[in-house]
This record gives C-alpha cells, sequence and structure tokens, in this order.
C-alpha cells in the first residue's frame, strides 16, 4: 500500500508535477482553492463584471486541464495571474472593447456622445503621443533602471524573473524600478512642460 500525501501540504510545484505525472485531479482542484480569488480579482479588475469574471474563472481553469501539461513552471502563481490576464485581454479583445450602452433614452445618447471611449480619435492621438513620450524618457535612465523597467512593465516579467535575468538582488530590483518609475514620471512633466 502506497502512502498518498495530503494534496493541501504539497506547495504548488509539488502539486503541478502530481497533476503532471499522476493525472491526478485532485492536486489541481486544490490549486483551484487555492488561488480562485486572486484569478477572480484579476478578472474583475480587467472585466469589471461579476458575472463575467466568475465565468472566466472557469474558464482559465479549465483551460490549465492542458496548459499545465503543456508548460514547464517555475513559479506557479506567477505563471497563473499571467494566464488569467492574458485570458481576460483576449475576452475584451474578442468583445472589440465596446461599452455597452442603452438607447432606451436621451440621456443614454448624450453619455455615449460624451464618453472617454479609448476608440475616439482625440483619445488615441493623445494616448500615442504619451507613449512616444515615454519611449524616449526611458531611454535617459540609467542603464539599471531601464533594463529593470522594461523587463517588468514591457515584458511583464516577476521581480524574481527580473532578478534572474539581470544578476541583481530583489531588493535591487525594487530599488532600481521604484527610482525608474520616479525618474520616469519626472521626466514626463518636464516633456509635458514644454
Amino acid at each position: 500500500m502506497s502512502f498518498q500525501p495530503n494534496h493541501t501540504e504539497l506547495n504548488d510545484l509539488q502539486l503541478v508535477a502530481t497533476y503532471k505525472e499522476q493525472h491526478d485531479d485532485a492536486a489541481l482542484g486544490v490549486l483551484f482553492k487555492r488561488y480562485k480569488h486572486l484569478v477572480y480579482g484579476v478578472c474583475l479588475k480587467y472585466l469589471r463584471d461579476e458575472d463575467e469574471s466568475k465565468d472566466a474563472v472557469m474558464q482559465i481553469f479549465e483551460k490549465l486541464i492542458k496548459e499545465l501539461r503543456r508548460h514547464d513552471i517555475e513559479y506557479f502563481k506567477a505563471w497563473l495571474l499571467a494566464v488569467s490576464k492574458n485570458h481576460c485581454l483576449m475576452l475584451l479583445r474578442n468583445k472589440g472593447r465596446h461599452r455597452h450602452v442603452s438607447f432606451d433614452d436621451a440621456e443614454n445618447m448624450a453619455e455615449v456622445v460624451e464618453m472617454n471611449s479609448p476608440l475616439h480619435p482625440g483619445n488615441v492621438t493623445e494616448k500615442e503621443s504619451t507613449l512616444q513620450r515615454l519611449e524616449e524618457s526611458i531611454t535617459h535612465l540609467n542603464d539599471e533602471q531601464k533594463k529593470c523597467i522594461e523587463l517588468f512593465y514591457l515584458e511583464e516579467k516577476s521581480y524574481v524573473e527580473v532578478s534572474q535575468l539581470t544578476g541583481f538582488s530583489m531588493l535591487q530590483v525594487k530599488s532600481y524600478i521604484q527610482n525608474g518609475k520616479r525618474n520616469l514620471k519626472i521626466l514626463m512633466e518636464k516633456k509635458n512642460a514644454r
């Protein structure tokens, strides 16, 4: 008789390994219980709808059934949150990112005309201009801050991944990102003042 460990006592990577090697759905169930609230929070942040977010959580965990077997995962929580974010962005892209507004009364018509839509031409050029200033400002950061900012924000790496890729300690990474953000804000404000 072989000893079966209590799944709740296993860490994330042990649960992933158990699921991959033994096709043990109970291991996936523990991961679901452990992280469903965080995944729901990510979904709610992007989708801004409770029912859509609940549906998305279920879709994400259904997706994990296949995805976990195909990927080598070092940091499950960070990987899961990235999968959740990408799933939500895909849903938004498929929806066309349109706000659903009822046209039943004249007040709603005024809201649509005045609505601050990301598709409004004025906002697009303003956003493009801001992004150009941001890209230019990043080039003025020192090398350490620039590298950490690019990895963390543009490539969406975790602090741990940035540390591994750069060789900087976690403390240095956090410091470079914090100081880089502050310096970017100062540079952007100077450019806006011109």
